[in-house]
């Protein structure tokens, strides 16, 4: 007996009809996007079985959330209220919003810093905006097609994870994404408490017990009391849930700009114009340049390719299909402007210093004022929220409540999330442009690129855009994505496959091998690139044999197919 779901291919043959009892039913938890009819024929079908992942798409339109989805059915070790489909209450997220969103995330020290890491490693400004600007357009793809089921269906990043790693195995990317996602909170709520630190009277920071930098610790202990302050701070947001990120991101989106438009015409009146800037060329030789460019574009791919991955934690409250695209336009247009400001004023400190600050936070300090260092705080501390919470919370997060549903909800995800963060000790991530760039960004991509490439190859190859929604959340051996207990194999092995070759590379670049051959230090510049097609590839193959070799082993041995 046939236990799966079934799509009929039909070919003519004399005098069987399809009311014939030898035709499977399809499992009720997986419906047909067309149900089966019976139409008279006068010819006898030939049976080729194939397992079905139809379902009837939500209405880009008007969406709603899908009949199929029975709350009655799901394993409660797979599901709560953070995990199920998204109501039509819950669709919220207007275009506008979206891109409200993407404000918010751009807007920040980490973007501001990028960029001028790019001129001060070599690079002119035209040619650091470029790269920046180039990664985004082409991660806007990855972005836009990984949105696409979170709209469609109303699942979280977890739960479309289980449709291509199987109900257990999603756990093995969501961890990966969840612990990129941790020392991002870190490295954010760091530059938060810098923050709080310029705000201090030079009197306390300028404490011989409070400022000497302790050895065991990396830091001095003044700082890392304002660290741990902004963490409580951001905390506090975050325990009010996806609505209260939701109006946070809307309602600071304006004031951001406001404060970056402001900083700009500042540093355009202070220096004069912005001629020093135009005036920078590069440093690099045509040979060096590419040396440096394809890293570069690597790690600023990087720099979002987190939130590539767990988009759907977003785009599952968008109104329309049409809203999340749109909205998500705004991401290299945004990136763009944001570098553009952050390398303008940049350029403009060394004429009106006389030395480069690369660094907002102490440009902020330095123009002094109390009025300007206040508004300064509250602006840098904005940004940061905006950007930690919405790209590093939810997800690690979610993360959690998908390893343990009856254990973990949001809000205990997204604590532990904040402690894992502090055991990152960011401050030691961002002690050099070298460091940030091209251990961090560049080597956490070697585990987020295979991820997407397995997922999208799934969801638009294998899939074709058709998840049974009820197998999403069963434990049942008979369900759809239970594959080999719980494990899709196709998809570790993958995984593996993509994630291994970047390893060399990266052990070099951290210390721990001296030397390591001209390919594998090819291999790591480009991480995101390789591992993204080489797993998606292989996944596409092994995918495609196991499918020939179902299709095989489904065919009815009663019914004659000469």
């Amino acid at each position: 007996m046939v236990s799966r779901c079934f799509t009929l291919h039909l070919s003519p043959h004399p005098h069987h009809s399809l009311s014939s009892p030898i035709f499977p039913k399809p499992k009720p938890n997986c419906p047909l996007a067309t149900p089966l009819t019976p139409t008279p024929l006068t010819t006898t079908p030939t049976l080729k079985f194939q397992r079905c992942h139809k379902f009837q798409p939500m209405a880009s339109k008007q969406p709603k959330i899908s009949p199929q989805f029975d709350e009655s059915r799901p394993d409660p070790t797979l599901t709560n209220d953070d995990l199920k489909p998204t109501k039509p209450a819950d669709r919220t997220f207007s275009g506008l919003e979206m891109a409200s969103l993407w404000v918010g995330l751009v807007v920040g020290v980490p973007t501001y810093y990028l960029a001028g890491s790019l001129v001060d490693l070599g690079m002119s400004w035209w040619q650091g905006i470029a790269t920046v600007v180039a990664a985004n357009v082409i991660l806007l793809i990855p972005l836009v097609l990984t949105g696409h089921p979170g709209t469609r269906y109303g699942i979280p990043f977890p739960v479309l994870a289980r449709s291509s790693f199987g109900i257990r195995g999603a756990h093995v990317p969501t961890l990966l994404r969840a612990l990129v996602g941790c020392g991002w909170y870190g490295i954010e709520t760091w530059i938060g408490g810098e923050a709080i630190f310029l705000l201090l009277p030079k009197s306390i920071k300028e404490s011989q017990s409070l400022s000497q930098n302790l050895p065991w610790l990396g830091t001095s202990p003044l700082e890392f009391a304002c660290f741990v302050v902004f963490w409580f701070v951001q905390l506090a947001i975050v325990w009010r849930g996806m609505e209260g990120i939701r109006k946070l991101e809307k309602y600071s989106a304006p004031i951001l700009i406001i404060l970056t438009s402001s900083l700009l015409i500042w540093a355009y009146v202070k220096a004069g114009g912005f001629g020093y800037m135009l005036s920078l060329s590069s440093k690099l030789s045509n040979s060096q340049f590419w040396s440096l460019f394809f890293p570069s574009l690597t790690a600023n791919i990087s720099f979002w390719a987190t939130l590539a991955l767990n988009i759907p934690d977003f785009t599952r409250y968008a109104k329309t299909q049409k809203d999340q695209v749109l909205g998500q336009i705004g991401l290299p247009v945004f990136m763009g402007l944001f570098t553009f400001v952050g390398l303008a004023v940049t350029s403009s400190t060394k004429v009106i210093f006389g030395h480069v600050i690369s660094s907002p936070i102490q440009l902020l300090g330095q123009i002094g004022g109390v009025y300007t260092i206040v508004l300064a705080i509250i602006g840098i501390s904005l940004a940061t929220l905006t950007t930690n919470i919405a790209a590093n919370v939810v997800a690690p997060a979610n993360a959690l409540v998908n390893l343990s549903p009856s254990k973990f909800t949001f809000k205990r995800g997204a604590l532990l999330t904040a402690l894992l963060g502090i055991a990152f000790q960011p401050w030691r991530l961002l002690k050099s442009s070298e460091s940030f760039v091209y251990t961090w960004l560049v080597g956490y991509s070697a585990l987020l690129g295979p991820i997407g490439g397995i997922i999208l190859v799934d969801y638009y190859l294998i899939k074709r855009m058709n998840l049974c929604v009820n197998d999403l959340y069963s434990l049942s051996p008979r369900g759809e994505y239970y594959y080999s207990g719980g494990y899709n194999l196709a998809a570790m092995a993958a995984l593996a496959v993509g994630i291994f070759p970047v390893v060399p590379g990266l052990l070099q670049k951290t210390g721990v091998l001296s030397y390591v051959p001209d390919l594998f230090v090819v291999i790591y510049n480009n991480a995101w690139f390789c591992s993204f097609f080489s797993a998606g590839i292989l996944y596409w193959i092994l995918s495609f044999l196991r499918g020939k070799q179902e299709d095989s082993q489904l065919i009815d041995p009663l019914i004659n197919t000469t």
